[in-house]
């Protein structure tokens, strides 16, 4: 049998369909929603219902990436999780030693790009993401199916182990705002929330930091991911001399803009898990602001 090899850590939906009855290929489902909580705020909540209901790629498994590819006991939502949790969560999902996993979510790509990047920082290279999700998916006409699937077996197991030069930590970002440590700072989230607009204490973005908000990296219209010229062009100020750490509220945007970062062949990116949850979670650790 021929090996099934991923073009690119992106794929597209011809890809995907051509190659969906393989049995060594797992498609997730890695969608999550921000939704209003009762008591007032916003919440994270799996997918799995919309998965169930509204429909997914067939022969989807659903990927819970807040309870399963994430460490619920921490303290901060889409925590990345440990080389035990991974393991369980991988032969869950139907996944071993010889599968190739697409995964894919109903959003813009940034929760299928942090599953991607969690299982790449515990070696699992034969993941990619699905260019443009499930409305890309929708709009080529393809097969989509409602229901719980089952996985299949996992067969051998894969055996994670944490990579380095995938993660910084709240000091190595501390570190690079001192300039004892070399870094470019790159916030994805939007120009509004960099510039701190909201009026909660505490709004703004860590200083020093450029901004390449991870949703201009997707063209609105297709959640495809917007052509090379453009990422370069988005990612211009970027040092290419430094390595890169990106951060935006919760990991999880970021995760998108490293996948961008990726496909123009940087290899010297990290990303700030925890991103500005946990640096806010320090009052000591500083904010700024731009003028309006």
């Amino acid at each position: 049998m021929t090996a099934l090899t991923l073009p690119s850590p992106l794929v597209a939906v011809d890809w995907l369909a051509e190659h969906l009855d393989d049995d060594r290929l797992v498609v997730l489902d890695a969608t999550a929603l921000l939704v209003d909580a009762p008591g007032g705020g916003k919440a994270w909540l799996s997918g799995y219902d919309a998965y169930l209901l509204d429909g997914h790629v067939r022969g989807a498994v659903f990927a819970d990436l807040l309870a399963e590819f994430s460490d619920p006991a921490a303290p901060l939502p889409f925590t990345r999780p440990d080389a035990a949790r991974i393991r369980e969560a991988l032969s869950s999902a139907g996944i071993g030693a010889d599968s190739v996993v697409v995964a894919y979510d109903t959003a813009n790509g940034r929760f299928a790009a942090r599953l991607w990047w969690v299982l790449r920082s515990f070696g699992f290279e034969r993941v990619a993401v699905l260019d443009g999700g499930l409305a890309a998916w929708r709009s080529a006409g393809l097969p989509v199916e409602t229901g719980h699937v089952a996985p299949a077996s996992a067969g051998a197991p894969f055996e994670p182990v944490a990579r380095p030069g995938f993660w910084a930590e709240r000091e190595e970002v501390a570190a690079a705002i001192e300039g004892r440590t070399p870094a470019a700072l790159v916030c994805s989230l939007p120009h509004a929330d960099f510039r701190g607009d909201a009026a909660a204490p505490r709004s703004g973005h860590i200083p020093g930091s450029l901004n390449v908000p991870a949703g201009g990296l997707v063209d609105r219209g297709t959640n495809r991911v917007v052509a090379a010229e453009a990422l370069a062009a988005a990612h211009a100020a970027v040092p290419d001399a430094e390595p890169v750490i990106l951060y935006c509220a919760a990991g999880v945007a970021a995760s998108l803009g490293a996948l961008a970062l990726t496909l123009q062949g940087r290899t010297d990116v990290r990303i700030y898990d925890g991103s500005l949850n946990d640096w806010r979670a320090d009052p000591e650790a500083p904010l700024a602001i731009l003028a309006a």
